[in-house]
């Protein structure tokens, strides 16, 4: 506490209170997610998507008669890298990109393999149904579907705790 005579002539440091950080506050904009999205998609899925189709497959014509195994491929090769990013640092190539963490909703560290796979099928979910994927601009928290229903976030880097 300072002394009065400091306050009086003007040399007693002033004390800023510090607010406390709501979640709305580590609101990530729509539009940066999707960015890191598309980012990813050409960073890992159309590679994963040319190595299938091309030389596991051999082509057009094989992948076209075998279409469920083609995509299976692809589909569980992406789920795997794509976990192996999300449950080691919590960052896919995009969300480190733009400076985004997936977190667990509760603790803010790391999201758990089951979080991880419900995360994965509900946007797989949501990308072919279309529909969910405006749910968040129905939605006053401005989270997606499978934020709500994997109890995960996406938060800038720094409000992360690991």
């Amino acid at each position: 506490m300072a002394k009065w005579r400091d306050v009086k002539q003007n040399r007693a440091k002033k004390i800023k209170a510090k607010t406390v950080l709501q979640s709305s506050s580590n609101f990530v904009p729509l539009f940066t997610r999707f960015k890191a999205f598309l980012t990813d998609f050409f960073l890992i899925t159309t590679p994963i998507v040319y190595i299938v189709f091309y030389l596991i497959m051999g082509g057009g014509v094989e992948f076209s008669q075998n279409r469920l195994a083609g995509w299976a491929i692809i589909l569980f090769t992406v789920l795997f890298i794509i976990a192996i990013f999300w449950l080691k640092n919590g960052q896919t190539p995009g969300l480190k990109a733009y400076d985004l963490k997936l977190v667990d909703r509760e603790t803010k560290s790391r999201v758990t393999i089951l979080q991880v796979l419900i995360r994965y099928l509900i946007t797989l979910f949501s990308i072919i149904l279309f529909a969910p994927l405006f749910f968040a601009y129905f939605n006053k928290d401005r989270k997606t579907i499978q934020d709500i229903l994997s109890k995960t976030d996406i938060v800038n880097e720094k409000d992360a705790i690991f």
